[in-house]
């Protein structure tokens, strides 16, 4: 019989279920969702009113709902693209979850770097794609000191920033899980952190596409788990290999749920679960079933799991997107580059 333990926050699970309907629970806190709109919409427009350009074509990845949508692997998917067409691109991001020690806020992510000091995610994408990685509160920070280390860059991928107005963008992807906008509502009596539907360059959605749609192109993603598996040792297994094994799989992700399901798709039914907050550090983590059983993790979780527990399996996730989707980037990239090689700033 699985073992199933979940030490996420449970305040965080009791939002999720009151967001996906407008019970009498999204009604009461409906009033504070109106003050978060107006401070909201003030914020967007003095962001606006500052907004300034990197100099080189930015695609922002991001979403409009609160909690993880995803995003990570569609930047993943983004940097792969963009290298296979011959661009040189790197990634800015805030570094969600990171310590900031000395006022050393804008910092490099590189492959090795601790989680505790760029961020999970950045060190997720650093390891993963060999491209320059810089995090910073300031979006625009970011990318300024990664343009002076690497002047060879010739396009810029935002991780998340969708509602950091204040860096300029010319392309906009909008990510959504299967759960769509919810009930709707904004902040906190829904998960919407501004208005949907908004003008966005394409929005990506798994499952059902969201409802309101608005008028932007929409494209359907499928996503699932790679058929091999690797340690902090440097090695490689079948995943399928482990099925028989009783494994152990634990998440510290905005759904690990979906994790879980996604290893039953493959075929595995893992003898325990942990689901643990998302940004989780491992620091006080222990193994439900001893060292004798596989672990199975995310690669999110991977960066910070492998310094005490190497042998932990990582599995990555697969992301697949219509060929029609890349042709609208290719041809809004080429049309942003066109823009800024006129206008006589650096390309």
């Amino acid at each position: 019989m699985p073992q199933n333990t979940v030490q996420a926050s449970s305040s965080q699970h009791g939002l999720r279920a009151l967001w996906r309907q407008r019970g009498a629970g999204a009604w009461l806190l409906w009033p504070l969702s109106l003050l978060y709109g107006v401070l909201q919409a003030w914020n967007a427009r003095r962001m606006r009113s500052r907004q300034q350009s990197t100099g080189l074509p930015v695609i922002v990845v991001g979403n409009v709902i609160a909690g993880g949508a995803g995003k990570t692997p569609v930047t993943l998917a983004v940097v792969a693209h963009l290298k296979a067409r011959g661009w040189q691109p790197a990634i800015i991001s805030r570094g969600y979850g990171r310590r900031i020690e000395n006022g050393q806020d804008c910092r490099e992510a590189l492959p090795d770097s601790p989680a505790s000091e760029v961020g999970d995610e950045p060190a997720l994408l650093a390891r993963s794609t060999g491209v320059p990685v810089f995090v910073a509160s300031r979006r625009l920070e970011a990318a300024q000191a990664l343009r002076q280390r690497y002047p060879q860059v010739d396009v810029i991928v935002s991780d998340d920033g969708l509602q950091h107005l204040a860096l300029a963008r010319d392309v906009e992807l909008c990510v959504f899980n299967d759960e769509g906008v919810g009930n709707g509502f904004l902040l906190p009596a829904g998960p919407l952190r501004e208005p949907w539907p908004r003008p966005v360059t394409a929005t990506l959605h798994a499952g059902q596409p969201p409802r309101p749609l608005g008028t932007s192109p929409a494209f359907a993603l499928q996503r699932s788990l790679a058929d091999a598996a690797c340690n902090g040792h440097g090695q490689s297994i079948p995943l399928h290999s482990l099925a028989a094994r009783s494994p152990e799989a634990v998440a510290a992700v905005a759904r690990p749920e979906s994790f879980f399901a996604m290893l039953a798709a493959k075929g595995i039914t893992p003898a325990a679960t942990q689901a643990l907050p998302d940004h989780y550090d491992f620091e006080s983590f222990s193994r439900k079933l001893g060292n004798d059983k596989p672990l199975i993790c995310t690669e999110k979780d991977a960066v910070k799991l492998w310094r005490r527990h190497p042998e932990a399996w990582a599995v990555p996730l697969k992301l697949q997107l219509p060929q029609a989707f890349w042709e609208l980037l290719d041809a809004q990239l080429a049309k942003a580059n066109a823009n800024i090689r006129r206008d006589g700033k650096p390309a």
